[in-house]
Order: structure tokens, then C-alpha cells, then sequence
């Protein structure tokens, strides 16, 4: 899909094309490709380590149809990832782009005012060369640049392929959109970064009349490359009459960073059964949300009785409409967690699912006694 006309991109943007793969730094790697193995359907598709010569850190890659992921932990207790999983707890480190022209765009970016992490480097084994660079952003994330085309292996040169089949796959397709939490007055900042450097454009912008419930509100401005391909939405608090799910992210974190990554399922019904048989704890709303919601979406083709049973929320736009389900924290800390969303022509984020949806949130966090 094409921009919206009334979309201005200030500058050229840069050649990354889509979601490549999101590493999480965690504290055991190996329970952690277990975890999402068995629960999200992912299979382990490669693995590098001290086996491999690499003697500072595990990673296991993971793939579910076009979605990657990788988790990684140290090996020693002074290493930088141990520390960032002492400073963070589990949670997501790097958010990586498939680019066409990764040199460019890393030099492009570091002069349009991004933080170089590693400039660009080419790594080869016997199936090919990717080509890899890093920049900051906000908190401890960075951005990294993936130059694939034409590499046959599993995941990245230096991992050895392994074959760890899930006992269930194909209920998830791909990375929809990857959502950022930042502390009081610096989502700005990030739209600006994301327009300046990246030449993303403002997708969607909701404010605290949008995004409130009786006790928390937040802001929210969506960017987005040209190609729709890549979506960011970033949140912010804004004034409430108690502690918003930000300001506990951002507390529990410890920093800005990755909240939530939304995954696309083709039949979400299907995905949401099968999460919930995996002991995927997911987001519940009260049944009187179902009481008028075809007065407010209209017609679906979904099975209401269906939905309901599986807590999954439906919204309409002038384009369609979509239904999503928030996954609880996926971590000890209350931080990261998934959205699970089907997609029926919308482009939208599930405007009129807000309320509802933050208010799970927010008994969540009564019951941790950080509301």
C-alpha cells in the first residue's frame, strides 16, 4: 500500500524495506528458545556459542513463517548483556531492518544526527554475505541494518543451522508493528528521529481523549516507512489521576524501550486457541464489551460467540477492520509483551478497543500494586 497523499517526507528515506528480526538480551537463552518454541510455535533455526567459537554469549535464532527472532544471554558475569539483563530483565535489544543498501543508509543516518553503534561489516560463510550495521535509539535499543539478498543460510553467517521443529507452526505470519514506550515529553523527540533520520512519516497520532481510561491516559504518534512495510508507533504518559502503564514500564525497565511487538496472524481465532492450549496467559475484558460491539463495528465474518470465548477485541476504520488480543508480560518484569492481530482491510491500531484494552492493563497492575 502507498502512503496516504497528505503524507510529506522530509527527507529521502532510507532503503529498508521491512522487519528483518527483533534479539531479545535475555538471562538464559536456552529456556527462553524453549519458551517461545513451545508456546508462540517458533522453530529453532540456528544456534551460535561456544560450539561455534563464539565464547562470550549463546543465541538461538527462532523463525515462524516470515517472523525472526533471536535470544541471546552472556556467558560471563561482567559482560555487557548480562548487565543489560540486570539493568532490564528480559527485553528487547535490537529491532533490525531488511535493507537494500546497508552502507548507505547507516551513513545516511549517522549523518542526518543517528549514534553509530558498529558501522558496517560483512559477514561470510559458505551459503553467502550479509551485510550488518547498528545505530542507537531510544533508552539501550538500537536499529540494525540487514543487507540478506542472496544469503542461503538459516539466519546470519557465524550461527550454525539447526532444525528444532515446533510441535505447531503456521498460526503466526509477520512483524506487523513495534512499539516503543518512552518516559514523560520525549515522544516528539522520537517522531523527530524517526522523520530525520529514517524519512518516516507520521501514520497515526492519538492523544490522551483517544487513549484514557478513568485513571491513566498516554499518547501515542505512529511512524511509518513509506511502504507501510514498517510501523512504530511510540508511546508517551500523559496526565492521569493514577501511575500509567508507561511510567511502570519505564520503572520496571528502567529506561525507554521496546513495549510490545504485534504480531499478524492469518486466522486469529485459530492462533489465539492454540496460544491459549500452549499456556500463553492473554489479556481477558468484561463480557458486556460484546454486548454492543456489532452496533459499533457492524458485520464481521468472525464467529461472535467464538471471539468472546477467546477475549479477542474488534475495531473498525473507514478501510476495514481488525481483531487484536494483548498477550500479558512475557517476562518476570512487567514489560514486554505481544499483540496477536488479523487484519480485514484496517490499518488502524484499534482506536475503539483503547479503553478496554488498557483497562486489563490496568487491572494487571492493581494487582501488582503499581497503578
Amino acid at each position: 500500500m502507498s502512503a496516504p497523499k497528505e503524507a510529506t517526507l522530509q527527507r529521502a528515506p532510507l532503503a529498508v524495506v521491512d522487519f528483518d528480526h527483533v534479539e531479545f538480551y535475555v538471562g538464559n537463552a536456552k529456556q527462553a528458545a524453549h519458551f517461545y518454541r513451545t508456546a508462540f510455535g517458533f522453530d529453532i533455526v540456528a544456534y551460535r556459542g561456544p560450539e561455534t567459537g563464539v565464547r562470550d554469549r549463546v543465541s538461538y535464532a527462532l523463525q515462524h513463517d516470515a517472523i525472526r527472532l533471536v535470544v541471546t544471554g552472556a556467558l560471563t558475569a561482567d559482560h555487557p548483556i548480562a548487565e543489560h539483563v540486570r539493568r532490564h530483565g528480559d527485553g528487547a535489544h535490537a529491532v533490525a531492518f531488511r535493507s537494500t543498501d546497508v552502507t548507505a543508509d547507516f551513513e545516511r543516518a549517522v549523518a542526518r544526527g543517528a549514534q553509530a553503534v558498529s558501522e558496517p561489516v560483512t559477514l561470510s560463510d559458505a551459503q553467502g554475505a550479509v551485510q550488518v550495521a547498528e545505530i542507537a535509539a531510544y533508552g539501550d535499543t538500537i536499529h540494525r541494518f540487514v543487507g540478506r539478498d542472496g544469503y542461503g543460510g538459516a539466519f546470519l553467517p557465524g550461527f550454525e543451522p539447526r532444525s528444532i521443529k515446533a510441535a505447531q507452526t503456521g498460526f503466526l505470519h509477520r512483524i506487523d508493528h513495534v512499539v516503543a514506550n518512552v518516559g514523560w515529553n520525549e515522544m516528539e523527540t522520537w517522531v523527530k528521529f524517526y522523520e530525520d533520520v529514517f524519512g518516516f512519516f507520521q501514520f497515526r497520532h492519538f492523544d490522551e481523549n483517544d487513549i484514557s481510561t478513568e485513571y491513566t491516559a498516554l499518547r501515542s504518534k505512529v511512524m511509518a516507512s513509506p511502504s507501510l512495510a514498517i510501523k512504530l508507533p511510540i508511546n508517551e504518559p500523559a496526565e492521569g489521576k493514577k501511575r500509567s502503564q508507561i511510567e511502570e514500564y519505564v520503572d520496571f525497565y528502567g529506561s525507554p524501550g521496546v513495549q510490545h511487538i504485534a504480531i499478524a496472524a492469518p486466522d486469529i481465532i485459530q492462533a489465539v486457541s492454540r496460544l491459549r492450549a500452549n499456556g500463553v496467559e492473554l489479556q481477558s475484558v468484561p463480557a458486556s464489551y460484546y454486548d454492543a460491539v456489532t452496533e459499533r463495528v457492524g458485520d464481521i465474518a468472525e464467529d461472535l460467540s467464538a471471539l468472546r470465548d477467546l477475549n479477542i477485541l474488534v475495531d473498525r476504520d473507514d478501510q476495514g477492520y481488525l481483531l487484536q488480543i494483548f498477550t500479558k508480560p512475557l517476562q518476570d518484569r512487567p514489560t514486554v509483551f505481544f499483540e496477536i492481530i488479523q487484519r480485514k482491510g484496517s490499518e488502524s491500531f484499534g482506536k475503539g478497543n483503547f479503553k478496554a484494552l488498557f483497562e486489563a492493563i490496568e487491572r494487571d497492575q492493581a494487582a501488582r500494586g503499581t497503578l
